[in-house]
C-alpha cells in the first residue's frame, strides 16, 4: 500500500505547489514505512524521472491531451481508478484550485476519509490523525481518518520542500479516459510574470494608493524583489486594479513566505486570504490599522515617502550583492 501524490501541472510544466506535496507525500511515506508514487496528467514538457529527487519512487503519467485541460468529473475518474490500480492508501493534492475541485470528490468515490487544508505531516503514533486550519485561518482541528484510504490535500507553503539526488521511474497505467462533457473552447491567461497563487513574494496595495495612477510604486517594488502583485476588494470593485488580482477571503488566497501591504487597513475578510504568509509586513500611515496587529513588521509611515526609498534600497543591495 503506497503514497500517490497528485501532480498538478499547467501548459505542460509542472506547479510549483506540486514540489512541496512530493516532499510532503515522500514524508508521510516514511512515516508509514512505504513508497511514495505520484500521478501525472496530460502531456508535459518537464524531465519528469528527475522528480525523483523529491523522495518519490515512481510516476504514473497518463499522458492524454484531453487531461491538459482541468475536468473535474474526468479527473476525479482517473485519479480514482489510478489509486485503485496503484494499491495506495495515501492520496495527496495541494490545496489549491485543482485540489479543492477534485480531492473531495475522489474521496467520495474511493469512500475515503478527508481531510482538507492539512498544515502538517500526520500523527501515527495512534491511529492517524491530521492537523488542518479551521475558520479561515483562525484556528486548528485534528482530524482522525480511520478509513482504508485515506485523501489529504496540503495547504501551500506549509511544508518544507526537500530536494535531494533521486530518480523516479516512469510508468503508465491502464486506465480509460473518459469523453469529457464539458468542450474547452477558449482560454482566457491573466498577464504578469510571476503568477500570483505560485508567487514567494507579494507586494499588495489597498486603498490608501487613492487611486490607479499611483500603482507605479507597488509595481516598481515588486519588480525589485521579483514579486506578484495583489490588491485588496475595494480596490479591485474600483476598477483600479484586475480582478484577478484581489487576494482576501472572497478573492485568491495566498501563501507566500513575504507578503507586504501597503496601504490596507486590514479588514478581516482581507486577513482571511493571506494569513498562511510566513512573513507579513505592513506599511500604513494610521498607527491604529488593524493589520498591524497580524504583521510580523509594521512601517508607521506615507506609503509615497516609504516605498520609493525601500525600493531604492533593495535596489543597492542587489547590485552590491
Amino acid at each position: 500500500m503506497s503514497v500517490l501524490i497528485f501532480i498538478d501541472q499547467a501548459d505542460g510544466h509542472i506547479k510549483k505547489s506540486s514540489f512541496e506535496t512530493l516532499t510532503y507525500g515522500a514524508d508521510v511515506a516514511k512515516q508509514l514505512g512505504t513508497t511514495a508514487e505520484a500521478l501525472l496528467l496530460g502531456t508535459s514538457t518537464e524531465d519528469i524521472a528527475t522528480l525523483g529527487k523529491y523522495g518519490i519512487s515512481k510516476v504514473y503519467h497518463i499522458a492524454n491531451d484531453s487531461l491538459n485541460n482541468l475536468d473535474a468529473q474526468v479527473y476525479t475518474q482517473v485519479i480514482a481508478d489510478a489509486v485503485t490500480q496503484a494499491n495506495a492508501s495515501v492520496v495527496i493534492f495541494s490545496h489549491n484550485q485543482t485540489g479543492k475541485a477534485v480531492a473531495a470528490r475522489v474521496a467520495t468515490k474511493l469512500k475515503a476519509g478527508l481531510v482538507a487544508g492539512a498544515c502538517a505531516l500526520p500523527d501515527t503514533s495512534n491511529g492517524f490523525v491530521v492537523k488542518k486550519t479551521v475558520f479561515s485561518g483562525k484556528a486548528f482541528a485534528n482530524v482522525s481518518i480511520s478509513s482504508a484510504v485515506k485523501v489529504i490535500s496540503v495547504n501551500p507553503n506549509s511544508h518544507t520542500t526537500i530536494i535531494g539526488d533521486g530518480v523516479a521511474e516512469v510508468a503508465s497505467l491502464n486506465i480509460t479516459v473518459p469523453t469529457p462533457k464539458v468542450k474547452v473552447i477558449a482560454v482566457n491567461k491573466t498577464s504578469g510574470d510571476i503568477p500570483l497563487t505560485e508567487a514567494d513574494i507579494v507586494v499588495s496595495g489597498g486603498r490608501g494608493l487613492k487611486g490607479p495612477e499611483n500603482w507605479g510604486i507597488i509595481i516598481d517594488l515588486a519588480k525589485a524583489l521579483g514579486a506578484a502583485t495583489a490588491c485588496s476588494r475595494p480596490v479591485s470593485d474600483s476598477d483600479w486594479r484586475p480582478h484577478h488580482e484581489h487576494v482576501g477571503q472572497t478573492g485568491i488566497q495566498v501563501a507566500p513566505n513575504l507578503y507586504i501591504a501597503v496601504g490596507i487597513s486590514g479588514a478581516i475578510q482581507h486577513l482571511a486570504g493571506v494569513n498562511r504568509s510566513k512573513i507579513i509586513v505592513v506599511i500604513n500611515k494610521d498607527p491604529e490599522a488593524p493589520f498591524f496587529k497580524a504583521a510580523d513588521y509594521g512601517i508607521v509611515g506615507d506609503a509615497f515617502e516609504v516605498l520609493p526609498k525601500l525600493t531604492e534600497e533593495i535596489k543597492k543591495f542587489k547590485a552590491g550583492a
